[in-house]
């Protein structure tokens, strides 16, 4: 059984800071070694509360918006995912955050890419989930025709749940998606991209993507040192929803969170 892909809003641990041209929303939980969240495309932070609990006894969470995305503002009405890399950084510089572990869905996951490839030595371990290193022909077919209504329907409930500017936001948001499908720059991450990364880095595909084939997964396998690659069988695009598959305890195990509130002074900037 799968858990909405975004619940109810029922807290008010937001905070808003001006991050270039836009307004950026995050949230933080917990305290200890700092782990960044990053949703998914059409999503928000919402997206990490059902994991949110488990996660926070070990860790200072940081979940955030992406341009555009929830209640972050994104005045250009353009997303990239080199651009959102630039904004999840200078969030952190501002929250005197040098060095940290990141998890991110989709969007999210190559918004994490390129960070591990531009500031290498910033993240210690990562988590990738339905990522990619460039788009197949397959994704941008979904990308170029995606619509509202051709949405599935737990997917318009995300983008109802997330989109706090109403159909406006959405109607944005999707034109975005659809000119992902053109772009033929901003994920095409090469072998040497790739074999920069420093990070522990564990890839997680489900077997059924329609976005993604695990042939993409085994090749960022097979080009980013110290990584591993969790494969879910019968998982769809970001699987991590289904009550069946242990991601929380597994993710912890990854990243080590048992000992990681001792730690958190040495992850901020002197």
């Amino acid at each position: 059984m799968k858990t909405k892909y975004a619940s109810k809003k029922t807290n008010s641990f937001g905070h808003t800071v001006q991050i270039n041209d836009f307004e950026m929303y995050y949230e933080e939980y917990g305290d200890g070694k700092p782990l960044v969240l990053l949703h998914g495309f059409g999503g928000c932070s919402q997206n990490w509360h059902p994991f949110i609990s488990k996660l926070s006894e070990n860790y200072r969470l940081i979940v955030i918006d992406m341009r555009g995305h929830g209640y972050s503002t994104n005045p250009v009405n353009k997303f990239t995912h080199q651009d959102s890399a630039n904004d999840v950084f200078f969030l952190l510089d501002k929250l005197g955050i040098d060095s940290f572990s990141a998890m991110g869905m989709s969007s999210g996951g190559m918004t994490l890419l390129h960070m591990a490839i531009n500031q290498p030595k910033r993240i210690d371990s990562m988590i990738l989930i339905s990522a990619t290193s460039y788009f197949p022909e397959q994704a941008r077919a979904i990308m170029r025709r995606a619509s509202f209504e051709t949405l599935p329907q737990e997917v318009r409930e995300m983008y109802r749940e997330c989109a706090k500017r109403g159909d406006e936001q959405i109607r944005q948001l999707i034109a975005q998606f659809n000119a992902l499908g053109e772009n033929y720059d901003d994920m095409s991450l090469t072998e040497q991209d790739l074999s920069a990364i420093t990070a522990q880095t564990l890839i997680v595909q489900g077997d059924c993507d329609n976005f993604f084939p695990i042939e993409i997964s085994e090749s960022m396998k097979r080009f980013i040192p110290n990584s591993e690659l969790w494969i879910i069988s019968g998982g769809e695009h970001v699987p991590i929803y289904d009550a069946k598959i242990p991601f929380t305890s597994k993710a912890l195990k990854f990243l080590g969170g048992i000992d990681n509130k001792t730690q958190s002074d040495k992850y901020l900037k002197k």
